[in-house]
């Protein structure tokens, strides 16, 4: 069985979540920076980095893939419509926030919703979420939701960047809420959660 652990990576504390096979693979979702600390825990552990990824393109998700892309050979994945901001620091909002870039990743692989991503026995399925970006999405992972800036503990993802829409968060939030069964909530920042405890406190879930 997989495990799964949190780091917390970058400026802005995105929570980088690590996900170690069986087969000593991984599969890291959202590397907003730190790579060489993530590439020195590989080391320590004899771990191959197989897999990216990316919950939306803002560049405190994206900040370490470049690198660890070119010291692992890793594939990264985005949903198209935020790929250009993998080399685009207007779009993916580096130069207007922070004022300087983020490495380009120009080798990518597209995702739309209802794919899957399989590494060893872990079986990712990819819901597009839209709101927060046009490319957002959540990865769900037998029971565990990957929700990047969408969904957090009690609130929601922002939408005053470009691209964003409070009409496509409000549909996307309700998509989550009816999912069947429950779930544990990985969120982009901040603390973990679960979905039946969102569906009951969350004021963006009723």
């Amino acid at each position: 069985m997989a495990q799964i652990t949190k780091w917390m990576v970058g400026a802005l504390a995105v929570n980088c979540y690590v996900i170690v096979t069986e087969k000593k693979h991984v599969v890291a979702v959202d590397v907003g920076g730190d790579a060489q600390k993530i590439l020195q825990y590989l080391k320590e552990n004899d771990l191959q980095l197989t897999k990216i990824l990316l919950t939306h393109g803002h560049y405190d998700h994206i900040g370490g893939v470049a690198e660890l892309q070119a010291a692992t050979g890793a594939t990264v994945y985005i949903h198209e419509a935020d790929a250009p901001m993998l080399s685009d620091n207007m779009l993916n909002l580096a130069q207007w926030i922070v004022g300087h870039a983020v490495p380009p990743v120009t080798d990518y692989k597209v995702l739309q919703d209802g794919d899957e991503i399989v590494q060893d026995e872990c079986t990712f399925h990819v819901l597009h979420t839209p709101g927060h970006t046009k490319g957002s999405v959540c990865y769900q992972l037998e029971h565990t939701l990957f929700t990047g800036d969408t969904l957090f503990r009690l609130s929601r993802g922002r939408t005053d960047f470009p691209g964003g829409s409070d009409d496509e968060l409000y549909a996307s939030l309700q998509r989550l809420k009816q999912l069947d069964g429950e779930y544990d909530v990985l969120p982009g920042h901040n603390e973990t959660s679960t979905l039946s405890y969102e569906r009951q406190h969350n004021p963006n879930l009723r």
